[in-house]
């Protein structure tokens, strides 16, 4: 049964300003700021307050912004790349700000859970905790215990992911307070899921302290080590529209729900440019420490063609500020200063040549290091604290447009009609 016909294309026919924002895949407001940028035509309706549109002028703007990538201010592109409006994090000046307020001021004098608070609601609530409910542990910990035993962090996170959403029948609410009530129960969900690198398995007291046995073997960790894993959660909470976070407002913009969309973040962050780059950077980390010398090891690094990691920044001209936060806090642990001098090594080395700053990966790496856990640690530490910040932009997107994440394709194959392969 073949496919019913559209209608043919009236390019001489007037289109509300509704039709003309829907063919341009833009707000209403958008369209008249085309008008006034002198890229569009409107012609007041007869005894109405209305604005109708060429179709054909229309429908030519539509095909130029899909050519060259540009878009509304919704969600186009400048500078070829996409842009999304938020209210989150804003970038600037070697800085970054979490609704307005500096993100290191946060992440230093307050915790996880309130910084998470705050990104979500806007609200500050000393002394906030997150509570897991026991037939979502029970449900993820069973999933959890049924792979294998090296599974990597991220398809830890995603299993227990999916698992605690089956046990949510509630999940397919998407309002603004349903949203939030499966972010305060799925991120301690996710912790207590983890298996313990020991024998404690505390779920209970700051979200840090519970995932402090999941990360190290070393018991009764110092206040001063606590305080450095709770800081790089609250650092890590949010960073703008990093991959993960787009791969979250795309499936957002479906209308999946909070633990699909939280699951389509996890299925991103495994990448070495993402969230696995911090694994990168501990075992770099753990070789200069073996040899005692960076420059074999950079050279090593260099000689096989890659680069180095926990290094630059392309949002960061200079250091990066969580990093450089993050480094401060663990100038307070004694046993940290062999990975901080080992670290400040690889950047003096490599400055030699090229003048790149620490990022967040290698202070994460100096904080695994020193505190005996895992190469894989700092994935998991990234990925438990940006879970935050992705369900914030998930209720960010919720309120926009169904499904306008849809880019058109730029067609570069064989120009149609081709003959059937044999």
């Amino acid at each position: 049964m073949r496919d019913q016909e559209p209608a043919p294309f009236d390019a001489e026919r007037r289109l509300s300003t509704r039709e003309a924002a829907e063919l341009l895949g833009v707000k209403p407001e958008t369209v008249y700021a085309y008008v006034s940028r002198g890229q569009l035509t409107s012609r007041r309706v007869s005894g109405g307050r209305g604005s109708t549109f060429d179709a054909g002028e229309v429908e030519a703007l539509a095909r130029r912004n899909r050519r060259d990538g540009s878009g509304g201010s919704g969600g186009g592109n400048a500078g070829g790349e996409l842009s999304v409006r938020t209210r989150l994090t804003l970038i600037e000046s070697d800085r970054y700000f979490f609704r307005g307020v500096d993100a290191v001021d946060l992440a230093t004098r307050h915790t996880y859970e309130e910084v998470a608070e705050w990104l979500w609601t806007g609200r500050m609530v000393p002394g906030i905790t997150f509570t897991a409910p026991p037939g979502s542990v029970s449900v993820a910990r069973r999933a959890v215990e049924a792979l294998p035993e090296h599974t990597a962090p991220a398809d830890l996170l995603r299993v227990a992911t999916v698992a605690a959403a089956t046990a949510d029948p509630l999940r397919f609410d998407l309002s603004e307070d349903a949203v939030l009530g499966t972010a305060r129960t799925l991120i301690p969900t996710l912790v207590a899921a983890l298996p313990p690198r020991g024998h404690d398995r505390r779920d209970e007291g700051p979200l840090a302290h519970r995932l402090w046995p999941r990360l190290s073997m070393r018991k009764d960790p110092d206040e001063a080590s606590l305080r450095a894993l709770d800081a790089a959660l609250a650092l890590l909470v949010d960073h703008d529209l990093a991959a993960s976070t787009l791969a979250v407002r795309v499936a957002a913009s479906a209308r999946a729900h909070p633990y699909a969309a939280v699951s389509a973040g996890l299925g991103v962050i495994e990448g070495p440019l993402h969230g696995a780059a911090s694994g990168l950077a501990h075992r770099l980390l753990q070789d200069v420490l073996e040899q005692g010398d960076a420059a074999p090891v950079i050279a090593d690094e260099l000689r096989a063609g890659r680069r180095v990691p926990g290094l630059g920044h392309r949002l960061y001209p200079g250091e990066d500020p969580r990093a450089r936060a993050l480094f401060a806090l663990l100038e307070r642990i004694p046993r940290a200063e062999s990975a901080l001098l080992a670290a400040r090594d690889i950047v003096e080395t490599t400055a030699r040549h090229a003048p790149l700053h620490a990022n967040v990966d290698l202070a994460l790496a100096v904080l695994t290091v020193s505190c005996g856990m895992a190469p894989t640690a700092g994935e998991t530490i990234f990925a438990v604290a940006r879970t935050a910040g992705w369900i914030a932009h998930a209720l960010e997107e919720y309120g926009e447009r169904p499904l306008r994440m849809r880019p058109s394709g730029l067609y570069a194959g064989p120009r149609p009609p081709q003959p059937l392969p044999e």
